[in-house]
């Protein structure tokens, strides 16, 4: 029998296991994402308010799916903060995505300070129909021909 994988149970095992954890460094900083299938792909999103849509980098590695971006400080001169409480700097998240992924079919784009990636299920890993096929039954048992 064969080893059915399925893509999103994997990733969702690697999401809430230590290779789906953000990268560790003093300076990064996780980013919260939503991921759902629908249909024939998979879609990621993640909220990235207030980056600049050039710092966005999207890696892939193997199966390694890499996303950095960074929000810069505002600039210093005369200011003096009364309350800082939006991060600023570098996030980053690693994902390991499942086998029966299209990872050369990625695409991403970033609208109103929403990355999205959408990443298709390989073809030869889309849910198939097999058809049954069957004979007519040449005489009810027990009886002679």
């Amino acid at each position: 029998m064969a080893n059915h994988v399925d893509p999103l149970r994997e990733i969702d095992r690697v999401l809430n296991g230590v290779l789906g954890q953000m990268t560790s460094s003093a300076r990064t900083q996780a980013l919260p994402m939503d991921l759902y299938r629908s249909e024939d792909h998979f879609v990621l999103k993640m909220d990235l308010p207030g980056v600049d849509p050039r710092s966005i980098d999207v890696d892939l590695e193997g199966r390694t799916l890499t996303i950095r971006a960074d929000r810069q400080d505002e600039e210093a001169g005369q200011i003096q903060w009364l309350a800082r409480e939006r991060a600023t700097g570098t996030f980053a998240r690693q994902l390991t995505l499942g086998e029966g992924l299209a990872t050369d079919r990625i695409d991403a784009s970033y609208t109103d300070g929403v990355l999205t990636l959408q990443i298709p299920v390989a073809e030869e890993a889309k849910p198939r129909r097999i058809e049954v096929t069957h004979t007519a039954n040449q005489g009810a048992i027990g009886q002679s021909a």
